[in-house]
């Protein structure tokens, strides 16, 4: 397999996973009293990410073997420290928050063990058409973390508390969203590595967008109706009350979506344009939950 040398352009910080711990204890479905629809939109991360996560990790473990850098290696093993503890994370909020409150999330769930794992999981073949799988696979992980790491500095900056949002769900989401600020140029550094040219970059991400939009979505109506104390919505209406959040701040808006996928068409794109290392940082010092992994 042709690797590349490694041009690290930006500071270097050192990845290591934090043991959070979350009492779900009475948390409410609706973790946004005022703005349910946002809240379910936001609760249909925990549906995919879990899964989404487990295949990063596998990715990653599958492609160490071939890694001659050190640094990269040692960021790669970082990345899945922090990834296997999202998954762990978010997977028990399916039974403190969701299962609690008498939604059924294995059949959504089902389906994204079918995506992750069969869809995007690793395929027996010859050894060229496994490394150049497993390359596809890389380059998509990266269009991911372009995405996560935009909306991990969108909640770190959003003012979610004028929505009543509830401290340990805001808190669940901001510890991701450092994280995924603090390691946002490994993926990239990844696909580059393993030489994911230009072109290649910019198709998978054409790829990822409607991907990523369509579960998100699927996830909130699911969500929605299977909430008791929400009537069943189809996709118009969801989409109107979707764009209605946005204007109200419970979400990012869509033209900054809009405008930072464009950015990754740059051919000088660089995941440094995504959000603050500092900013991620001083959150994760102040996390709640960050500082009792700590204790």
């Amino acid at each position: 397999m042709k690797l590349r040398r490694r041009r690290t352009q930006h500071a270097h910080v050192a990845l290591h996973a934090r043991n959070v711990q979350f009492d779900w204890t009475d948390t409410a479905l609706r973790w946004m009293p005022d703005e349910p629809v946002a809240s379910h939109v936001v609760n249909s991360l925990n549906l995919l990410l879990p899964e989404g996560e487990r295949m990063f990790c596998a990715a990653y473990s599958e492609a160490l073997p071939y890694v001659e850098d050190a640094k990269l290696r040692e960021d790669m093993l970082g990345f899945i420290g922090q990834e296997a503890m999202h998954a762990e994370t978010h997977q028990k909020v399916l039974a403190g928050v969701l299962a609690a409150h008498g939604i059924d999330t294995a059949p959504y769930v089902r389906q994204m063990e079918f995506v992750f794992r069969n869809t995007l999981g690793p395929r027996e073949g010859s050894t060229a058409a496994t490394e150049a799988r497993m390359v596809e696979r890389l380059t998509f992980i990266a269009s991911l973390e372009h995405f996560f790491a935009w909306l991990g500095d969108w909640i770190l900056n959003a003012d979610l508390e004028k929505h009543h949002a509830d401290p340990r769900m805001l808190d669940l989401f901001r510890w991701h969203g450092a994280e995924e600020v603090e390691h946002r140029n490994v993926a990239h550094d990844v696909a580059i590595y393993f030489g994911a040219g230009y072109l290649r970059r910019a198709v998978m991400m054409m790829i990822v967008i409607p991907i990523l939009l369509v579960l998100v979505l699927r996830g909130t109506r699911y969500l929605i109706n299977q909430d008791p104390g929400m009537p069943n919505i189809g996709y118009p209406m969801l989409l109107w009350r979707i764009l209605g959040a946005m204007r109200r701040g419970a979400l990012p808006r869509l033209r900054a979506l809009a405008i930072s996928a464009l950015s990754t068409f740059n051919p000088r794109y660089s995941p440094n344009s995504v959000g603050s290392t500092e900013q991620a940082i001083a959150y994760l010092a102040k996390s709640p939950a960050a500082r009792a992994a700590n204790q």
